[in-house]
Formats: structure tokens, C-alpha cells, sequence
């Protein structure tokens, strides 16, 4: 198995760098052909998010679709997977990070009642209680 890192992954996604692009997918074919999964964390998952928003302007919606079709590829071992199946809607819909919801499904799957935050945009969010 071999992990990615996020600019690989970005990478993967976006693009924008032919060269790097042909490596990744080059990688990707010899795991398929080698039955190999790759594996994807939780923190490359959310680091990926930031840059396709802050560094590449994608919405959100467009960062949710590429996240779901990265779980249903089998290909991918992802970290946690049914706790970011179940941030992924929350994100969609939601106002605050990937990052967030996971903490929270984390949490919650640990035993947690809540998670106390100071992030005003988790107002309202089950699960989540901001503190003033």
C-alpha cells in the first residue's frame, strides 16, 4: 500500500501540471494492475479541501462531488471512511470546514456529548455546542 500526500492528490484532481499529473497517474494504474490500495487520511482529505478552496476557488459542491467519487473508488483506502461519509452531507450543506464535521464525527463515535467550539459557523450544527 502507499499513501498520498496532499499535493499529490491535488495533483490527481486539478491537473494543472501535466508532467506531475502522468506521475500520478501512472501510480494509480501500477496500484490497479499490483491489486495495491492507496491510501488517503483524513488530514490529506481536509488539506485538500483547503487548497481546492482557497488556493484553486472551487465551491463547495464541486469539492463534495470530487470527495464522494474518491470514498466510492475502491482503488482508495480512506481513513475513517464511514466517519466522512457521514461529514461529507454536513459539509455540503454546511458553512464551516470538512475538518470540522470530522472532528465532530470523531468525536461522537468516541463517546463525546458534544463538541464545544468557538467557530460561530458550527451555530445550529448538531453535535456542536459554541461556546460564547
Amino acid at each position: 500500500m502507499r499513501g498520498f500526500d496532499t499535493n499529490v492528490l491535488v495533483r490527481f484532481l486539478v491537473r494543472d501540471d501535466a508532467r506531475q499529473a502522468e506521475a500520478v497517474a501512472a501510480l494509480i494504474t501500477a496500484a490497479v494492475e499490483e491489486d495495491q490500495p492507496i491510501y488517503l487520511s483524513t488530514i490529506v482529505l481536509c488539506e485538500t479541501v483547503w487548497v481546492l478552496e482557497s488556493a484553486y476557488g472551487y465551491e463547495r459542491g464541486e469539492i463534495a462531488d470530487a470527495l464522494e467519487k474518491l470514498l466510492l473508488t475502491q482503488q482508495f483506502e480512506i481513513e475513517h471512511r464511514d466517519h466522512v461519509w457521514r461529514a461529507l452531507p454536513r459539509y455540503r450543506a454546511g458553512r464551516a470546514d470538512l475538518a470540522d464535521f470530522l472532528i465532530g464525527e470523531v468525536n461522537h463515535a468516541a463517546g463525546c456529548q458534544d463538541t464545544a467550539t468557538f467557530d460561530t459557523a458550527l451555530g445550529g450544527e448538531g453535535g456542536f455546542t459554541v461556546l460564547s
